[in-house]
């Protein structure tokens, strides 16, 4: 398994993160006539794509313009090797502790 070190160039390396999931939707407006309330052949506005997640216990979203998406799928693939790395920081910690004891992890490194 890697070492503390290791991981903690990977987790420096990887750029920013952005947890949550991408979805796209369609919406009707409220203006009478729109085409949007035809009743033949409705066409609802959009797409629309919103970023939903959750961050400290708080839901929240955050609509993208189009041409940000492919920018936030690499942040949300980024993020998720993120959570990867940072299982792999403390098993490599843990690791350490077992092998020198826990008071050399006071240190800085």
């Amino acid at each position: 398994s890697p070492s503390v070190r290791e991981v903690k160039q990977a987790l420096d390396a990887l750029g920013p993160v952005l947890p949550g999931s991408i979805s796209k939707q369609w919406n009707v407006c409220g203006k009478p006539g729109c085409r949007c309330k035809d009743p033949d052949r409705p066409q609802r506005h959009g797409p629309y794509y919103q970023l939903s997640f959750t961050v400290a216990g708080h839901s929240s979203t955050l609509f993208l313009k189009p041409e940000e998406l492919a920018v936030a799928r690499q942040c949300i693939r980024r993020y998720r090797r993120f959570r990867e790395l940072n299982a792999q920081l403390v098993t490599a910690y843990v690791a350490q502790a077992r092998r020198d004891g826990v008071a050399p992890l006071a240190e800085v490194d």
